[in-house]
């Protein structure tokens, strides 16, 4: 796979990490919004936004969402905006499949929360861009996924080739994702990616890290294969065009 450098280690606490890259030109074929659309690009990684013990609560609320279906193959998510949920090779609208016994599994306070954390990895991205978070927009999708070993059934649970997030989703500027278990501990393999030239630079998952990049080719990346155990992790992407925009997720 080429030289591998270790960004981030599962052993140790970030206060802040960021390492600033030349910016690709995906975003000059998009409609650029002036303090808002990179113009400095690169990824950070800090363990300082979000505790190990609201980590912990957020998986929860994955777990408790996930139990409801699940994919057959090792990729499941949950996509609390949509309501999106895998369910054996397909995917269900989990407001709509599961009605009202939506208030059994989840509570105000885990919306209240989710929204908590949106919030301020929000603030972290904006603040190491240079930008102002109010010109960022939450967009879709942002999504639970929990990875086991399972074999891949469909191509959706085929999660480790690599992709540029501009490329797959053209709305998402920035991208951030937030740990909820620890690479080595509750799982093996699973370690995030970035594929420069020349060399790979790895995160390794710990509960409540959090790694956020522009969402260029500038970031090729993809996530190693989870040989055991179970990776949970939510992504939470932003936009900087208003018409993308989402709100957070409500209680149905």
């Amino acid at each position: 796979d080429g030289v591998t450098e270790v960004l981030a280690h599962r052993g140790e606490s970030l206060q802040d990490k960021f390492v600033e890259i030349p910016c690709s030109e995906d975003y000059d074929s998009h409609r650029r919004f002036e303090g808002c659309t990179p113009r400095k690009c690169g990824r950070g990684v800090t363990d300082a936004v979000i505790t190990r013990e609201e980590a912990e609560r957020i998986r929860r609320i994955a777990e408790r969402g996930l139990s409801m279906g699940g994919s057959d193959g090792g990729a499941s998510i949950l996509d609390l905006h949509s309501g999106a949920l895998s369910l054996g090779k397909h995917f269900v609208n989990l407001y709509r499949y599961f009605g009202d016994k939506i208030q059994d599994i989840f509570t105000e306070e885990d919306f209240a929360l989710y929204r908590d954390v949106r919030q301020r990895i929000q603030q972290r991205i904006a603040q190491a861009f240079g930008i102002s978070s109010a010109s960022m927009y939450l967009t879709k999708p942002t999504f639970f996924s929990r990875i086991n070993s399972t074999e891949a059934k469909t191509t959706h649970d085929e999660y480790w080739h690599p992709h540029v997030d501009k490329v797959t989703y053209g709305s998402f500027d920035y991208t951030s994702l937030l740990y909820l278990s620890d690479y080595t501990e509750d799982f093996g393999g699973g370690r995030f990616v970035f594929m420069d030239a020349g060399s790979n630079k790895t995160i390794e998952p710990r509960a409540g890290r959090v790694s956020f990049f522009t969402s260029g080719s500038e970031n090729l990346h993809r996530v190693e294969k989870v040989h055991w155990g179970t990776r949970y992790a939510i992504t939470i992407s932003f936009t900087c065009n208003p018409d993308h925009g989402i709100g957070d997720p409500v209680l149905m």
